[in-house]
């Protein structure tokens, strides 16, 4: 029988970072782990928390560190503990989570909340290696509607469609995904992106969208199935992950978002892909990767 996999709960949250100090003292440990000296004065030495600043002193010169700079939490007055338990619903949520439930949960404005949502959705960018041996490759489009926010009789869907934004797709089966916002589907544009994200040795998989016609000319083996002819699987040919992938993005973006601009449209592209690519994890570590990424700088 396969037991469930542990969580990290809210009651061990609150008992690892009980107040402002012990979520300093997990960035400054993310940040600077690693320094056994001074910067300044050479010397081996210690660094102390700063009474009533966010900064770390060398027991010896007093050089200051400061942990917070140019990360997600730069300049923000919203404590630190409140910055933890949001990233928290972010690790413990499977379909995200939008500003106005941040505002209900931390007790803060609309504007707070919505900041300091897209900043964490910076913490999801994906930095991985490339993908290789089996990959399936495919786009989709994002948003479309009206002006008045409905969906016009007769509106296109999907391939051509006005006022959508194209996100193009690579997943490794059994592996990772990466998805990049696009501004078209033009050759110049897809093919450095994916000769930047797919080992050469790989074979690729797509439907029959005639973009995808040179992938030979470029060095991989490719296999398509034919969707205008209702073929979905032929084989070992077939783009299911990734059309997963992509539904489970849409429903999201319905469910939690109900719209997302074109601007930040990446950002949400991002937090599912890590969401993805954690999802073999044991649910326990999804919130301390994410502390993992929060003393790096985004600025």
């Amino acid at each position: 029988m396969q037991t469930k996999a542990k969580k990290f709960t809210i009651k061990e949250f609150n008992a690892q970072y009980p107040n402002d100090d012990a979520c300093l003292a997990e960035v400054f440990k993310q940040r600077y782990g690693s320094l056994k000296s001074c910067p300044d004065c050479k010397k081996e030495t210690n660094f102390y928390k700063v009474t009533g600043r966010k900064c770390y002193a060398c027991q010896f010169c007093g050089y200051q560190l400061h942990p917070l700079a140019d990360t997600i939490f730069h300049k923000s007055d919203t404590s630190l503990k409140s910055w933890f338990y949001a990233i928290f619903l972010f690790a413990n949520s499977k379909n995200g989570v939008s500003g106005k439930e941040l505002q209900r949960q931390l007790g803060v404005t609309y504007k707070t909340a919505w900041r300091m949502a897209k900043q964490i959705r910076l913490l999801f960018k994906h930095r991985g290696g490339k993908l290789a041996k089996t990959v399936e490759v495919d786009e989709t489009y994002v948003g479309g509607k009206t002006k008045t926010g409905s969906r016009a009789k007769g509106t296109k869907r999907g391939r051509g469609a006005a006022n959508k934004t194209v996100v193009f797709g690579m997943v490794e089966r059994g592996g990772n995904i990466k998805a990049t916002v696009t501004k078209n589907l033009k050759n110049k544009t897809i093919y450095p992106i994916i000769e930047e994200n797919i080992n050469k040795s790989s074979t690729i998989y797509t439907d029959e969208l005639s973009i995808y016609w040179r992938l030979n000319d470029f060095g991989y083996k490719h296999g398509m199935v034919a969707h205008a002819e209702k073929q979905f699987v032929n084989g070992e040919i077939h783009t299911n992950t990734i059309e997963g992938f992509w539904s489970q993005l849409k429903r999201s973006i319905r469910g939690t978002y109900h719209s997302v601009s074109r601007k930040y449209l990446q950002h949400y592209v991002d937090e599912f892909s890590y969401r993805y690519n954690l999802r073999h994890a044991d649910a326990s570590s999804v919130f301390p990767s994410m502390l993992s990424e929060v003393a790096r700088p985004v600025l």
